[in-house]
């Protein structure tokens, strides 16, 4: 890997990096081969094959980094993918272990520059601690360095207030031009899943833009419920364009989500782009409520994941998959929108998005 100082003294945005966009171009995608039973209990073996699925649809477009445990688990993931028609000389295995695989989370987030025709993409390594709640968290914390080094990307580590900076990929969504959409119950609640305690709102922003080079922040509210992450933003809102967001809305005033994702469209009324412009707002549904063993799972049509060759959408077996898939077509006209069946995914509180990290084309 390159050995730059100023990767520790400097911040990304200090040295002209910044964060692109999701559907700018890609040079691969990264995944972690699912091996944590507790993540989708009883249905291990039937999560294996929709990461085929995600990988035969993504691999067309640009390279599939997989991590992997070892190499019978190699072994393990080559066969299924065979079978699936998913393996490619574009899959490519890498041997770092993993502890939850939630690769948009703990995987190499990645900041770029442009100098004239020449550009160079780098790993921001930011704080992981399994989201303030879970135990396991120490492989999936050194994933980024990993990547740094096989990748030979300078490797920044993301500081706030001189210290190591906590922050997930699914918790924040940006559109490449300087803005970036959070929520506050993610990122500022006092007391429930603090991130990094002792910082406010403003050193919180200050270290947001410092360690992805963007400029504006919009807050949302709250999340959805059975969010185990405590309010990602990639569950209830994401860019489509520079100028355009989706926004998850529940019709049902019964609903346990009605009531928080109404005060997110109150907000979003009141946003603004980097050049002062409001931004567009399309509405996406909710699907019917889903539950395992009692509990209200984070079933979302906004966590989407948007690949070279096309837009991978979650559905849940509900009238309203066709709706969603039809309003992402329309936002999403250069490639198409393909649904990957969800209900097994969500069992881990999280499905497509959560699953995946972009590495952007330099």
């Amino acid at each position: 890997m390159t050995k730059m100082p100023d990767s520790k003294t400097k911040s990304p945005a200090a040295m002209g990096f910044s964060m692109p966009a999701e559907w700018e171009p890609h040079e691969a995608t990264w995944l972690g081969w699912p091996r944590n039973p507790t993540d989708w209990p009883d249905k291990l073996e039937v999560i294996r094959w929709v990461y085929a699925e995600i990988v035969r649809k993504i691999s067309p477009g640009e390279t599939v980094c997989i991590l992997v445990n070892s190499k019978s688990e190699e072994k393990l993931a080559r066969r299924i993918l065979t079978r699936a028609g998913a393996e490619s000389e574009r899959v490519k295995f890498m041997l770092h272990p993993t502890d939850r695989g939630w690769t948009r989370d703990s995987g190499p987030l990645f900041v770029r520059r442009r100098a004239g025709r020449r550009s160079e993409t780098a790993v921001v390594h930011f704080q992981f601690n399994a989201w303030a709640r879970y135990p396991d968290w120490k492989n999936d914390r050194r994933v980024p360095e990993f990547a740094a080094r096989q990748l030979k990307k300078r490797l920044f580590y993301a500081r706030a207030k001189n210290r190591p900076f906590t922050l997930e990929g699914g918790g924040v969504d940006v559109n490449g031009r300087g803005t970036l959409l959070t929520t506050e119950e993610c990122y500022l609640d006092p007391e429930i899943q603090v991130r990094n305690p002792g910082l406010d709102k403003g050193e919180f922003e200050a270290a947001v833009k410092a360690n992805l080079g963007v400029t504006n922040i919009l807050w949302l509210g709250g999340g959805i419920t059975g969010d185990d992450t405590h309010g990602h933003v990639d569950d209830i809102c994401r860019f489509v364009n520079p100028n355009t967001v989706v926004l998850i809305k529940e019709d049902d005033s019964r609903d346990v989500n009605y009531r928080p994702l109404a005060e997110n469209w109150d907000r979003v009324q009141d946003f603004r782009l980097e050049d002062g412009s409001r931004p567009e707002v399309a509405p996406l549904p909710m699907p019917s409520p889903l539950y395992f063993d009692g509990e209200r799972l984070p079933a979302s049509y906004s966590n989407f994941y948007i690949a070279n060759a096309a837009v991978l959408a979650p559905t849940f077996n509900d009238p309203k998959d066709r709706v969603a898939l039809g309003i992402l077509s329309e936002l999403f006209p250069d490639r198409p929108v393909i649904g990957i069946h969800a209900v097994d995914l969500v069992l881990g509180f999280g499905t497509l998005h959560c699953l995946t990290q972009q590495q952007p084309a330099c």
